[in-house]
């Protein structure tokens, strides 16, 4: 029987041949599931988040954000006994994920193509800016470009006249990431019913596309092009942020009852009965009058003032919080959310917890990131290497061991 510690992918194994932030994130969901992650770094060098800032006794935190739960090997490509090497390691594995720009995977002679007759159970993933086809299938991608060519960019900022804006944080990579890894459990589940594994194939320009549902429902259907509207929700009113004195509120009165709640909460029927709030077509129509209404009155109060009537009133609302806010938040710390890294020989860290929960299986962080190539050793004997074998692939850096 399996233990809630084991995990839910106990047993699974995965190389991940990554660099950055988009199959890192697909493989730090698995691992966090409690599959055996192995991140393949090419040597010298290695990912080159180990260098971004900030660190900690010379440990990057968003190396070590995206990287824990996982162990480490480190491969030089431009060796041949480097390149039997890995071929070896995916072949003793369940799954094969990697995002390098499009055509690397082939040239070093383990794309899809080049291992599916050999590893016909092997789920390969690709993570790429554009995905496989399509005339831009041959181009690398960032975060920064999918998101303007995915129309993220159109309807992100404050409106109309102003500078495109981009989300803050890389919505594409992570994003593609979580689709990933989703998507890899689907080809298992398909696995065992058929014994046959599939290329996995998804790109950050797909994420982003995938990210504008209600702009693009509004598009597909009327030919309208939705834009930039602030905080505003493009379909229904009033669901935005407000200034507060001391700072910001959400108000989320998208619903007509919540509208009407709203409208008792601020103690004014009159505003309830106004032709131009009447219902949300209305309000939608009326939004910029809507606005300037509401504007007004939240000023008046405190954030905290207000989520308390908010709150009794049934409006959905909450506070505009930074990072450190939202870290300390009691619903961050309730729900798990940021946990402690353990260190072992380096330094303790804390990083963004799992965010899913499971009655039956654990997602704890049990292993900090690993360093360059701590786990090559272990791992070519796992997969078939013999001791000798082993000390002698280190021995002329076709890998290397920390």
């Amino acid at each position: 029987m399996t233990s809630k510690s084991e995990g839910l992918l106990a047993g699974l194994r995965v190389i991940e041949m990554s660099h950055v932030m988009a199959a890192p994130t697909c493989g730090m969901m698995l691992a966090d599931m409690g599959a055996d992650v192995i991140k393949v770094e090419r040597f010298p060098g290695g990912d080159g988040v180990r260098r971004n800032a900030p660190h900690i006794d010379g440990y990057s935190a968003p190396f070590t954000m995206m990287n824990r739960n996982k162990r480490g090997v480190a491969i030089n490509t431009k060796t041949p006994e480097g390149l039997v090497a890995l071929r070896r390691m995916i072949g003793a594995a369940d799954i094969f994920i990697e995002n390098y720009r499009p055509g690397a995977m082939e040239h070093y002679g383990i794309g899809y193509g080049d291992l599916k007759a050999d590893f016909p159970k092997l789920v390969y993933c690709s993570l790429s800016g554009f995905g496989k086809g399509g005339p831009l299938g041959h181009q690398g991608g960032f975060d920064l470009v999918a998101q303007g060519m995915s129309g993220l960019m159109s309807f992100t900022g404050e409106g109309s006249g102003r500078p495109p804006v981009k989300v803050g944080s890389p919505v594409t990579d992570i994003t593609a990431g979580i689709l990933a890894a989703m998507s890899i459990l689907g080809a298992i589940v398909q696995r065992g019913r058929t014994g046959q594994g599939q290329m996995v194939d998804t790109s950050l320009f797909e994420a982003g596309i995938s990210l504008s549902y209600w702009q693009s429902a509004i598009h597909l259907a009327s030919g309208e092009i939705p834009g930039a509207m602030g905080s505003a929700h493009p379909l229904m009113a009033p669901y935005q942020a407000f200034q507060t004195s001391d700072g910001w509120v959400n108000v989320g009165a998208a619903s007509q009852a919540t509208w009407e709640g709203l409208v008792k909460c601020l103690d004014d029927p009159a505003l309830g009965e106004d032709p131009r709030f009447i219902d949300n077509l209305a309000r939608m129509q009326h939004l910029d009058e809507l606005v300037a209404d509401l504007s007004e009155r939240f000023v008046l109060k405190t954030t905290d003032e207000w989520l308390k009537l908010l709150e009794e009133f049934d409006v959905p609302a909450g506070p505009v919080l930074n990072v450190q806010q939202m870290a300390q938040h009691p619903q961050t710390i309730a729900r798990d959310m940021i946990r402690d890294v353990p260190g072992g020989d380096r330094p303790d860290m804390k990083a963004i917890g799992h965010p899913v929960k499971f009655s039956e299986a654990d997602t704890a962080i049990t292993r900090p990131a690993p360093r360059l190539g701590e786990h090559s050793r272990e791992v070519l004997l796992e997969s078939g290497f013999s001791g000798s074998e082993a000390d002698g692939l280190i021995a002329v850096g076709a890998v290397h061991q920390d």
